[in-house]
């Protein structure tokens, strides 16, 4: 494996350990932070994907983008679509004034990470 996919599963390893704490916490939960870490996580994986890959890609935030570029390397991207799409917009729509997550949104977020990452785990060879 590349030096640099190991980076960025590395990255994508920490967003996930932060969101696997906030979700296991049962007072003063933060679903804004909830939702923002499963976009981080699924971005970087992602973008550790197209790397190991030699395929580029841009900077951005639009996970949809992201896996439309990922193309025949994830034969299950068609399932993600719902996913991505809810999660592009977490990256930037709960962090300003005026948009906030309800535990519900966190916990879906949550839960299409968790499913994405395996599979692109997977595709890396290395394990859930």
């Amino acid at each position: 494996m590349k030096p640099i996919t190991r980076e960025w599963i590395k990255k994508a390893e920490n967003d996930f350990k932060v969101l696997s704490l906030l979700v296991r916490r049962r007072k003063h939960r933060v679903p804004d932070a909830v939702c923002f870490f499963s976009q981080q996580c699924v971005e970087k994986y992602l973008k550790a994907r197209m790397t190991e890959a030699g395929l580029g890609f841009p900077k951005t935030h639009d996970l949809y983008l992201l896996l439309n570029l990922v193309g025949s390397l994830e034969p299950t991207r068609t399932s993600f679509g719902r996913a991505v799409k809810a999660l592009t917009n977490y990256a930037v729509d709960y962090r300003y004034p005026g948009n906030f997550a309800t535990w519900h949104e966190a916990k879906a977020a949550y839960q299409y990470c968790r499913n994405i990452r395996i599979i692109v785990r997977r595709s890396l060879g290395l394990r859930k």
